[in-house]
Parts: structure tokens; sequence; C-alpha cells
């Protein structure tokens, strides 16, 4: 049985995936590590595999930026596949605020008070989300500190990322107010779907993860 990691996204945890269907595969949840300020995503990515022995031809899905650490792991671990949700996978994908908050780190100096709003974080980490799912993204943000969240901004911030690891698989919702579909090459694009689209969207994910899974969708042709 082919085992099958999942990396939820900053401010979220693997709750986020429970609407998917994983039938057949040996799912390991990953849980975020403590980190002390100092690494980057490909440190912190190392840290994540070495912790969960993640080792080659295993499957790895990443939400946002749980994406681009799962990019980092499939650079130093051949993966049988990467899945990346709602995200990007290169640093040419970003979207045009990173280079104003990269220049302009306003997260750092936000407020406390501010910073914990549920408002303001379900906004900036999440995104747009309907009311009834509400309640469940807050629960997931009560386990986050803020200078872990900080951290992670800044980090994603100060990603660099250039390559594209083999087996790698890319779906974006046309809807994603974090990540746009406009800015991501050779994307599954989901329509409607939005930076959640993984747990409110789950009958188009999963039909698409079906067809991967089957490979009856390719993965992206890299550059020679």
């Amino acid at each position: 049985m082919d085992k099958l990691f999942l990396i939820a996204g900053l401010g979220a945890d693997t709750r986020i995936y429970d609407n998917l269907d994983f039938t057949g595969f040996e799912v390991v949840p990953v849980k975020w590590l403590p980190t002390d300020g100092c690494d980057g995503l490909e440190s912190y990515a190392r840290k994540l595999a070495e912790a969960y022995s993640i080792t080659p031809n295993s499957i790895v899905i990443g939400n946002s930026l749980g994406a681009m650490i799962g990019v980092e792991i499939a650079k130093i671990i051949p993966l049988q596949k990467l899945i990346l949700t709602s995200s990007i996978k290169t640093v040419f994908e970003a979207p045009v605020y990173f280079k104003l908050f990269y220049n302009v780190p306003i997260y750092n100096i936000i407020p406390e008070k501010l910073f914990k709003s549920v408002d303001f974080l379900a906004e900036l980490v999440f995104g747009q989300m309907d009311k009834d799912d509400t309640g469940l993204f807050m629960d997931m943000m009560r386990g986050w500190s803020t200078d872990f969240l900080k951290w992670g901004m800044a980090a994603a911030l100060n990603w660099e990322n250039k390559v594209i690891p083999p087996n790698t698989y890319h779906i974006n919702g046309d809807k994603d107010l974090v990540f746009s579909y406009k800015k991501v090459k050779d994307a599954i694009i989901i329509k409607g779907g939005t930076h959640i689209m993984i747990y409110d969207m789950p009958n188009e994910i999963n039909a698409v993860l079906k067809k991967i899974f089957s490979n009856e969708i390719a993965p992206i042709v890299l550059p020679e």
C-alpha cells in the first residue's frame, strides 16, 4: 500500500483534507514542526521529511504553503507523485503582492490584537469562505502562534524556487484570491474553486485525484 503524506497550509491542519477520498492508501497526516524562525522552506522541508520518514516513491499532497514545502521535499526525495493544490510551483508564479510584502513586511508591524482577529486572519490566511466553514477554520487557527504564522509568511515571501520536480501535478481554482490561476502554468483549473476548494469542493477534487492516481492525467512535462 502506497504511503500518502498530507501537508496542510499555513494556519490550517490536515482536517482540511477530511472530505477527500484516499481509499487504498496509507495516509500519514503531517503536523507542522516548531521552528526557531531561522528556517527557510528548504531547510524546514528537510526537517519534515526526516521527522516523518518520507521515503522515495511516496506520494505527497500539499495545500497552499504546504504545497511549496512539498516542492522542496520532492527536490531531495524522488516521489511517485507530488500533488499541489491552491498554491504555486516556482517563484515565477508568485502573485504581485509577494513583492510588495517582501519589500514592506507589514505583517511584522500588525498589532497582536488585530493579528489574532478572527475576520482578519480568515481573509489573510484562507481567503474568502462561507460563514458555515468559518468555525472549523478558526478552530484550526487556535493551534497556531502569531510568531509561527509570521514565520510562515516570511518564508513564503523569501521562497526563490525555480525548479519543478518530476512527477508534479498542480490543481488550482479560478476563484482563488490568494494564488491566482492566471499566474500558474500547467495547472488543472477547477471552475469555482477557491483557496479552500479541497475542503468545500470535494467532489470536483476527488474526481481529479482519481484520474491522477490512475495515471489518466499525466504529470507536468518538465523543460529539457
